[in-house]
C-alpha cells in the first residue's frame, strides 16, 4: 500500500517525539499478547490463541472483539504496553488509518492477509429458503432508490419483500446487521448494496462523472427501522432469527458455517453461500480477511512472534488446517506462502511516496 508524502513527514515527526516512549516499552512489556478487531476474524483468532497457548512456553493472547473500524482504531493509538499487538479486520486497513497510525508512531505495519470469507444473508432454519439477487437486496435495504424518471431518487417506500419483487414472500422486511464500525458491514454495502446498485444504468455511470453521490446512494442504508443495527454479537442476531423466523441477518459465511442447526444462509444471485463457491469465487458476496501486527512489538512482547507465526502456519490456515474446519476459506497455495514470508521477514506496509 502507497500513502502520501505528508504520511512521510509525520512518520519523522512521530519517531522523534516517541523514541523516548519506545525505549521504555522495550523495558517493560506486557507478558500476553493483546489483539483487537473484527468479530468475524475473533473466532478464528481465539482458535489460534488457545492453541498457541496450550502448545508454547506463552500465555494464551488476549482477543476481544471490537469491529474491525474500532479495533484499528484502538491499534493505531500509540506504540508500547497499553495498546493493543494485533488488530483483526475484515477489510483492507484504510489510507486514513495508515495516517493516523504514522501520527502516533505506529510506523511499521504488518499486513496478514489470512483467508477469505463470504457475507451471508441469512434467516431461520425453519423459514422458507430465500433467493435474492443484488438489486434486491439494494432496493430492499437502501436509503433512497431510483424513481420513475432517470436521475430521480425517491425515499424508499417498500414494506414487504413483494414490494421490492412479486417473486419474493409478502412478509415485512427486518434484517438485522453489524454497526458502521464493523468490516462486515464495510463489505456488505460494498459487495451486496453496490452490486445491485449499479444494475441502474445511470446510478452506474455516477462512479466516473460524481464518485461522491454514486457513493452516496449506493452505500446509504435506510434509517426507518426496517434495517436494525445489531451490534458486533453476531449471537445475538441468531437468536433474534430464531424469535423471528421472517426477519434475515447478515454476518460472515464463518458463523454460519457454526451455527448450521439454527440458521441457514440465503442464496444470492441464485448462488448458495457454501465453502466451495466462497473458494471458486462464485458467490458474490465475498471478501478476504486480515490482521494487522505492530513490527516495534515482535520480540519486545512475549509470544507475539509465535502467535504469528502460528496464525501462518499450514497447521492452522491451510487447506486441511484447524481454521478451515472453522470456516475459513483458505487462499491457494503460493499466497499462503507469500504471506507467510512476509510475516516471517516481519515485512511491513510501504511507506512508498506519490
Amino acid at each position: 500500500m502507497s500513502i502520501h508524502r505528508r504520511t512521510l513527514a509525520m512518520v519523522a515527526t512521530a519517531l522523534l517525539g516517541l523514541a523516548f516512549s519506545v525505549s521504555a516499552f522495550a523495558q517493560a512489556s506486557r507478558d500476553y499478547v493483546y489483539v483487537v478487531g473484527s468479530s468475524t476474524v475473533y473466532p478464528f483468532a481465539t482458535v489460534v490463541a488457545e492453541r498457541f497457548g496450550r502448545s508454547s512456553e506463552f500465555k494464551t493472547p488476549k482477543i476481544e472483539s471490537t469491529g474491525s473500524g474500532g479495533g484499528l482504531k484502538l491499534f493505531c493509538d500509540g506504540v508500547g504496553v497499553d495498546y493493543p499487538d494485533v488488530a483483526n479486520s475484515s477489510r483492507a486497513i484504510k489510507s486514513s488509518e495508515v495516517e493516523a497510525c504514522a501520527a502516533n508512531g505506529v510506523t511499521a505495519i504488518i499486513e496478514v492477509k489470512i483467508g477469505y470469507d463470504g457475507i451471508v444473508f441469512a434467516n431461520a432454519i425453519g423459514a422458507d429458503t430465500m433467493s435474492v439477487s443484488r438489486e434486491d437486496i439494494f432496493l430492499a435495504l437502501a436509503k433512497e432508490i431510483p424513481g420513475d424518471a432517470e436521475g430521480e431518487l425517491i425515499e424508499n417506500p417498500y414494506e414487504t419483500w413483494s414490494d421490492v419483487n412479486p417473486d419474493l414472500p409478502a412478509i415485512e422486511i427486518e434484517v438485522l446487521g453489524p454497526p458502521p464500525t464493523s468490516g462486515t458491514r464495510d463489505a456488505f454495502v460494498e459487495l451486496a448494496m453496490e452490486g445491485g446498485c449499479k444494475a441502474t444504468p445511470w446510478i452506474a455511470a455516477l462512479k466516473k462523472s460524481d464518485k461522491n453521490r454514486y457513493k452516496a446512494i449506493c452505500h446509504t442504508i435506510r434509517e426507518d427501522g426496517v434495517f436494525v443495527e445489531a451490534g458486533e454479537n453476531d449471537n445475538l442476531i441468531v437468536q433474534k432469527l430464531q424469535a423471528n423466523p421472517d426477519a434475515f441477518g447478515i454476518f460472515g459465511f464463518s458463523f454460519l458455517d457454526q451455527n448450521m442447526e439454527k440458521v441457514k444462509g440465503s442464496l444470492v444471485d441464485g448462488v448458495a453461500p457454501t465453502f466451495d463457491a466462497i473458494a471458486d469465487g462464485d458467490y458474490p458476496v465475498s471478501r478476504p480477511l486480515f490482521f494487522y501486527a505492530k513490527k516495534a512489538h515482535v520480540d519486545v512482547i512475549p509470544g507475539l512472534r509465535g502467535f504469528l507465526r502460528e496464525f501462518t502456519s499450514e497447521r492452522a490456515w491451510g487447506e486441511e488446517g484447524y481454521l478451515s474446519d472453522r470456516g475459513l476459506i483458505p487462499m491457494p497455495d503460493e499466497e499462503r506462502a507469500q504471506v507467510a514470508a512476509a510475516v516471517r521477514d516481519l515485512t511491513p506496509l510501504s511507506l512508498a511516496a506519490e
